[in-house]
């Protein structure tokens, strides 16, 4: 069964030529183009869409506001697809709910490959954003997570997903197994009601925290 996709963006030749792009693959299906984030959201509402690609600046209603209501109103996973890589977007798009965050002059197979890995629960995020993240969370800023909520070690897991470290590397840093900082990262994720690690590295930054149902 095909992905069913909608695209939202003010630039007609850029939601068209993504149209004509997904349409020429049978694992997707373009239910709806629209130009602006209002017209999305409504969309949404009302039809199944598996992903919605929001472009960030539109009309009426700007792609952050719309997957925020697209996240929390329906069962669309919003993927953010846009020119900008301003840092400020980029952490409000993943506070307001995105699965992903591509610039638009990703290749063809790298957007195909986000719808997929988006629709199959996955989270994308371009190297720009990890990137971004690790520069706001220096080593030595304190956690915006509320006092109490995680013990010294499970903020220190926070701080190192944050700066980009992938599991087997915390584990060397910490002498620890592997296996054993998948268990923290599991609790960290119970306490905090959290999904996955970028949402993670985003609350250890601000202290907000965004849970899909």
């Amino acid at each position: 069964m095909p992905i069913k996709v909608l695209i939202a963006d003010d630039d007609a030749l850029i939601r068209e030529g993504m149209n004509i792009i997904l349409q020429t693959d049978d694992r997707f299906e373009v239910v709806a183009c629209v130009d602006n984030g209002l017209k999305a959201v409504e969309y949404c509402n009302r039809q199944a869409v598996d992903v919605a690609l929001l472009d960030v600046r539109m009309p009426v209603l700007d792609g952050l506001q719309a997957a925020r209501e697209i996240s929390a109103g329906t069962e669309t996973k919003p993927l953010i697809l846009t020119t900008f890589d301003d840092d400020d977007f980029i952490l409000n798009a993943v506070k307001n709910g995105a699965k992903g965050y591509l610039l638009k002059g990703s290749s063809t197979s790298r957007i195909m490959d986000a719808i997929r890995i988006v629709h199959e629960g996955g989270t994308v995020m371009q190297d720009v954003v990890m990137d971004i993240i690790k520069e706001e969370l220096s080593s030595d800023r304190k956690s915006s997570i509320p006092e109490g909520l995680l013990t010294d070690r499970e903020l220190e897991i926070c701080r190192l997903i944050a700066n980009g470290l992938s599991n087997k590397e915390i584990a060397g840093r910490l002498f620890m197994s592997e296996g054993t900082i998948k268990n923290y990262i599991s609790t960290i994720l119970d306490k905090t009601g959290l999904e996955h690690r970028t949402q993670v590295a985003i609350y250890y930054l601000t202290g907000e925290k965004r849970r899909e149902d």
